[in-house]
């Protein structure tokens, strides 16, 4: 199975990852503890080894509790990824990255996962309110305490970023970035190849959008937040549909599906190290893990190109 490095570490990982988050089942319908684990079971037989969580994953750490105690036997076989700065209060997500939070965030992420360190410690989202050197410099002396091997950031700018690295030399960073946003292309991801730095993507199917499942007539529950997203409403909404009908025929044709054909297209862009693929059944991270072991020929990276530009990149901003 292929495996790529993280920046200049010892870490080796699966292009693409499993994404945590949906395995908590708060945002997610009719999700089960038992499909929970048996997800986080099922990864590494299918070639993945890099498993992506936070501190604010599931309402109690459930996202982190699954994994430690699913794969105790085999810990030192995975990448582990989490996140501190963010947590939850009365329902609602809170940013906090003050030194004081970070620390006891982490300290509590060990706990959960079992462990006296994670391979990759990411700052979940900028914390406007407290200066960022303060920040980094709590990560950087967690990673010279061994609390992690890896340093990252989530959700920043690229200016935050710099400022950021300047302090806490970072080694990987996760930004949202897929076929229709890829904002991520103008700034932070040529700013990471000059500075060997890795990128992990979140959003590769863009929600659900990109994975050819959804119809022009979708009904979303009121819980649900995709709509709020231009991408999911109105004329860009079936703008989007036919691009994915599109990307169906060359998927059917070349024996992939979308999901696959799409996530494929993402972890061969240029700076991607690797695509955060969420799961909350085996069937689905099977569908991801058929992204792995193949490639796109150079005529089909072409006809791809052009359906994108037919379509346009009406998403395409710097993250500033």
């Amino acid at each position: 199975m292929e495996r790529r490095q993280i920046a200049d570490t010892s870490l080796y990982v699966s292009p693409v990852a499993l994404g945590c988050w949906p395995l908590t089942g708060m945002t997610s319908p009719g999700v089960t503890e038992a499909d929970s684990r048996a997800t986080v079971a099922a990864a590494l037989d299918l070639g993945i080894n890099f498993f992506d969580t936070a501190f604010a994953y599931g309402a109690a750490g459930e996202s982190e509790r699954y994994i430690a105690e699913v794969i105790a036997e085999r810990r030192d076989e995975y990448v582990i990824a989490t996140k501190a700065g963010l947590h939850w209060k009365d329902g609602k997500q809170q940013r906090d990255a003050r030194p004081d939070t970070i620390r006891r965030e982490v300290a509590e992420s060990l706990r959960r996962l079992k462990s006296d360190r994670v391979e990759i410690l990411y700052l979940h989202a900028p914390d406007r309110s407290t200066p960022i050197e303060e920040t980094a410099a709590t990560f950087r002396h967690l990673q010279e305490q061994g609390a992690a091997i890896a340093i990252g950031v989530s959700n920043l700018t690229l200016s935050e970023t710099i400022e950021f690295h300047q302090v806490c030399p970072i080694q990987i960073i996760q930004p949202p970035y897929n076929m229709l946003f890829r904002g991520a292309e103008v700034d932070l991801i040529p700013w990471c190849r000059e500075n060997n730095v890795a990128v992990a993507c979140y959003w590769p199917l863009m929600k659900g959008l990109l994975a050819g499942k959804m119809t022009l007539d979708q009904k979303f529950e009121s819980f649900d937040s995709r709509p709020k997203y231009p991408c999911f409403r109105g004329e860009e909404y079936a703008k989007n549909l036919e691009l994915v009908e599109k990307l169906r025929a060359m998927a059917e044709r070349i024996g992939k599906t979308v999901s696959q054909l799409v996530i494929r297209w993402t972890i061969d862009q240029p700076g991607v190290t690797a695509a955060l693929c969420g799961a909350k059944r085996v069937d689905q991270l099977e569908e991801n893990a058929g992204a792995l072991d193949w490639e796109l020929s150079l005529a089909e990276e072409a006809e791809i190109a052009l359906l994108l530009r037919d379509r346009g990149m009406p998403y395409v901003v710097a993250t500033e």
